[in-house]
């Protein structure tokens, strides 16, 4: 009897698989109140130009936890994600808050992240639960600047073993911003895909049906070169038609630039985790969205400019779930 149980679970674990939540997240700024005597975080600091202090900081930290919570789900399929890409995170200081004091503090979330030459000090960070998804190794890529460029954030590379027992290859990115034009800064952005796509090239040697994820803010649109290099290579955009889950037919993006939604986040997948998507769409709880002069939504930003509006961050999350 013990042994028809057992095989019981067992083909129903193969039959239905391991529901794998990861979520993509630029955060907008999450930043301390302290001064890095190494970056210019002037702005981000009490005496600074937005006046950032800690009960800003500790009401934006405590949001951002609510969002994560919240991306899990709800009801009887509520869950914690398993893998959260963090964006625009200055520190290690501000990780340690957001999984140990924040309202995530009992989550049990660890983490792993960059050490950026970013002048400002933004930083990406992957977040995971340590009890579905256990990193193996991970290492930055550096992007080296040209003469008249800043330098930018490195790409966060993390391979893992999922609780299906499933390999995965996340690398996480935040490419150059699009100050100052699009096709002037298109060539910067253009080498941290091949930074990438080298990368992944490197592991399908060794590995020729290696599962990948590659996730972040591309600082790019679906249709410009960027996002077609990753297709070029065997790799998919999973949400290039991801819209909002409880406004589906207004948010159709993750982010409003002049009253119109795009996306600067993207989810490229390898072709061989393709069928195993459940689905792939933008949180937009109506918490974290805010009434534009239209009458539509946008999201509930952090700053206005200098202006402090109280909002949780000027882009909306990315949630892929995967059935492994």
């Amino acid at each position: 009897m013990r042994r028809c149980i057992v095989v019981a679970l067992l083909m129903l674990i193969v039959t239905q698989g391991f529901s794998f939540t990861i979520v993509s997240y630029n955060c907008e700024n999450l930043f301390d109140c302290k001064h890095d005597s190494l970056k210019e975080d002037y702005e981000f600091l009490p005496e600074g130009e937005r006046e950032w202090n800690f009960g800003r900081y500790w009401k934006k930290l405590n949001n951002i936890g609510r969002v994560i919570h919240q991306c899990g789900g709800k009801g009887e399929e509520w869950r914690l994600p398993d893998i959260v890409v963090m964006i625009e995170v200055e520190n290690d200081s501000v990780m340690r808050m957001l999984t140990h004091a924040s309202m995530l503090k009992t989550a049990g979330y660890r983490y792993v992240m960059t050490n950026s030459d970013d002048l400002r000090g933004v930083d990406v960070a992957l977040m995971y639960n340590p009890y579905t998804f256990m990193p193996l190794q991970h290492s930055s890529l550096k992007i080296f600047p040209k003469k008249g460029e800043r330098p930018t954030r490195d790409v966060l590379y993390v391979k893992g073993l999922a609780n299906s027992g499933d390999t995965l290859h996340v690398f996480a990115l935040h490419a150059p911003s699009r100050a100052g034009g699009q096709s002037v800064t298109e060539n910067y952005r253009v080498r941290v895909t091949q930074r990438v796509l080298d990368a992944v090239d490197s592991i399908r040697v060794g590995e020729p049906n290696a599962n990948f994820v590659i996730l972040g803010d591309f600082n790019d649109y679906s249709y410009n070169k960027t996002l077609k290099m990753y297709g070029k290579n065997n790799l998919v955009e999973i949400s290039n038609n991801a819209v909002g889950k409880m406004f589906p037919k207004e948010v159709l993006g993750t982010y409003k630039y002049q009253r119109e939604w795009e996306s600067l986040d993207h989810i490229v997948i390898s072709s061989s985790l393709k069928e195993k998507v459940t689905e792939c769409y933008i949180f937009d709880n109506k918490w974290i969205l805010q009434k534009d002069a239209q009458g539509g939504y946008k999201p509930y930003r952090t700053y206005l400019g200098p202006y402090y509006n109280g909002g949780v961050s000027d882009h909306l999350p990315l949630v892929l779930n995967i059935n492994l």
